[in-house]
């Protein structure tokens, strides 16, 4: 197999709205100079690109398109795009290095949710029959993830509250959240979909990033202490709501299982795409007790549409550059409550 890493992660602020156009292309424009600048590269070093998004979400066919503006026009690009979160993109990037045929690939995401009516894009991927002409958003059918949970003893308010406070207390600079909060504060606040409160639910946002992929020497030579992917899967579970136990995440947990090759224990940071308090309750019951969770604050303090699980990639990723970590795990999720999951497996030396 091909050695692959994450060699350069950039990312925009997460900010409630941005002045900017919906294809992303002020946010995206200092993303790939951070990148060109750190690597000590140009465009013209990237055999690949790969961006994930949504047209629903910019209002506009193909804005993917009028988002390549932020790469230039000459000289032309490989390019391609999913319409998902950009950790999928990613995934295909990773499966291009695969093949041999490109050295480097630069992956990134951006959405601007500001721009339109989220509860109704998102309540599009819905089942088209019975679920989707109800128009739910995503914040009631959390709760009602939630209150499943609650019920079955899985999990309380106050556990739910204290993933809250751990998030908040490791907030990135870029992130929307930073101001830490106690448990008790958070608890005696108004419900917003009952059992959720406000800080039961990440802050949706504006927001891009972007990833450098390099394979095998190449990797080397722009990154002393390179991210390694040693393992990377996604799996899908059913979109049914009634057909699957809402408490539990198993394309999650065997996606995990699979990326590890089924050793978990040594696991010792994880980065979980989570926009909602007990859904991080749910992935990180399979992991070490030991393993740090979010050490960049999680989605919790920012949720940068198409872009927030890309940004748990490139966060892990960090651990393994600054020399915090040795073995990180990512997650990302798509679609409605868990229902698809992504997780990559990151080491320090290869």
């Amino acid at each position: 197999m091909t050695d692959i890493a994450v060699v350069g992660f950039a990312q925009a602020p997460n900010v409630a709205a941005t002045p900017g156009t919906t294809n992303g292309v002020e946010m995206l424009v200092p993303c790939f100079q951070q990148l060109y600048g750190e690597l000590g590269i140009s465009k013209s070093d990237i055999d690949f690109w790969c961006s994930g998004s949504s047209d629903y979400l910019a209002g506009r066919a193909f804005s993917f398109i009028s988002a390549i503006d932020a790469i230039g026009a000459v000289p032309p690009i490989n390019e391609s795009h999913v319409e998902m979160d950009a950790a999928w993109a990613l995934y295909e990037a990773w499966i291009k290095l695969m093949t041999g045929e490109v050295e480097t690939a630069l992956v990134y995401g951006f959405g601007k949710s500001s721009a339109g009516h989220l509860k109704k894009i998102l309540a599009l991927q819905l089942d088209p029959y019975l679920v989707g002409p109800l128009w739910p958003d995503s914040l009631s059918l959390a709760g009602i993830q939630a209150r499943f949970g609650i019920d079955a003893g899985k999990w309380d308010e106050r556990a739910m509250a204290e993933v809250a406070v751990h998030n908040r207390a490791n907030a990135h600079p870029l992130a929307q959240l930073t101001e830490p909060l106690d448990v008790e504060t958070l608890l005696s606040t108004d419900y917003i979909a009952d059992p959720l409160r406000p800080h039961d639910c990440a802050p949706v946002t504006d927001g891009a990033s972007a990833i450098v992929l390099a394979s095998g020497d190449r990797a080397r030579s722009l990154r002393e202490n390179p991210a390694w992917i040693t393992g990377i899967e996604h799996l899908v579970d059913s979109p049914n709501f009634g057909a699957r136990d809402l408490t539990t995440a198993p394309s999650a947990y065997n996606a995990a299982l699979k990326a590890s090759g089924g050793d978990l224990s040594s696991i010792s940071a994880a980065e979980l795409h989570a926009p909602f308090t007990h859904q991080e309750l749910i992935l990180r019951e399979w992991l070490p007790a030991s393993t740090t969770i979010n050490p960049s604050g999680g989605t919790l303090v920012g949720n940068a549409m198409f872009s927030a699980g890309l940004e748990r990639i490139g966060h892990a990723a960090g651990r393994i550059f600054g020399g915090h970590d040795d073995r990180v795990l990512a997650h990302a999720t798509s679609g409605p409550l868990l229902q698809q999951n992504l997780v990559v497996v990151m080491e320090g030396s290869k």
